[in-house]
């Protein structure tokens, strides 16, 4: 079946009872504790509450209730997930980086505050992100070490920070693998930690977490493909921010390496990987928030 006759068949539903979650506990947050940083505070929830889906916290959530957890129990951690991706929006939209004067419709940090008070906020973000998760986080403290520890190890340089050296330095190794090693490392430790976290944090036993491994990283590469053909055919009202940004920077991507349809036979391709896997991980449909996602993520225009 062609990609596209394959993404129509897809209906996607998704799981907004669990981005509502997320929500309402991100609006309740505070970081400034004293009125001479109210400035960055603002700043700081400025990005953080600027909407979206909520991606990776909605993994979180919903990869609790597949292993049969409460949404609720895994809540700090989620919303760390969404502080330190605002952290990295933030970054990215810095004009050493992306250089992108929108995000999410409206003007990005610096455009708002200052490229300055920008960074602090990226900063400030990351730094609360592992607070959250080492002073509110319930669970045996092995297992929170073991879920902060694979946080970081996400998103520093063995993970989103180092794919972002590979992005900028084009120093990742030509050819499809090695495309394919710089988005797992960029998007993909991310996306997957949102999973991970959450079984370390339940101290769910090695043989059982190897197909959910599997869907994560499979999700991180099929989120990336999309996003790579999204600036290709979206529109700035959809987007929320100027398509065409990586044919600007003359960025890699998965259209620039295969075109435009082989992109698009490729994410059909890791949308179908992804959903096997997350069968092998929750048989029987017990991860249907995981399947919403993932056919979100698909069939996804912004």
């Amino acid at each position: 079946m062609p990609a596209q006759e394959r993404s129509a068949a897809v209906v996607a539903q998704y799981p907004d009872e669990l981005r509502l979650e997320v929500e309402r506990y991100l609006e309740q947050l505070r970081f400034s504790q004293e009125p001479a940083t109210d400035g960055l505070h603002e700043a700081m929830r400025y990005s953080l509450l600027a909407g979206g889906k909520r991606i990776r916290p909605v993994l979180a959530l919903a990869t609790a209730r597949a292993i049969g957890w409460q949404p609720a129990q895994v809540m700090p951690l989620a919303a760390a997930l969404e502080l330190i991706h605002t952290y990295s929006l933030i970054h990215d939209d810095l004009p050493a980086m992306d250089d992108d004067d929108l995000r999410r419709g409206r003007p990005t940090c610096h455009v708002r505050y200052g490229e300055d008070v920008a960074i602090l906020a990226g900063d400030g973000l990351y730094a609360e992100a592992f607070n959250l998760v080492l002073s509110r986080q319930e669970g045996e403290p092995r297992n929170i070490i073991a879920a902060a520890r694979e946080l970081a190890a996400a998103t520093g340089v063995t993970g989103m920070v180092g794919g972002q050296y590979l992005d900028i330095a084009e120093a990742a190794p030509p050819g499809p693998d090695g495309l394919r090693r710089l988005h797992e490392l960029k998007t993909g430790r991310l996306i997957g930690a949102s999973v991970d976290c959450v079984l370390l944090l339940a101290g769910t036993p090695e043989p059982a977490t190897i197909a959910y491994r599997s869907f994560a990283a499979e999700l991180g590469v099929l989120f990336q493909i999309v996003d790579d053909i999204l600036d290709v055919t979206g529109n700035q009202t959809a987007l929320g921010k100027a398509p065409h940004s990586d044919e600007r920077l003359g960025k890699r991507t998965y259209v620039s390496e295969f075109g435009l349809e082989r992109a698009r036979e490729l994410a059909a391709e890791s949308h179908h990987n992804a959903r096997a896997a997350l069968e092998q991980a929750a048989p029987d449909g017990a991860a249907r928030e995981l399947e919403q996602v993932t056919d979100f993520v698909y069939t996804r225009s912004s």
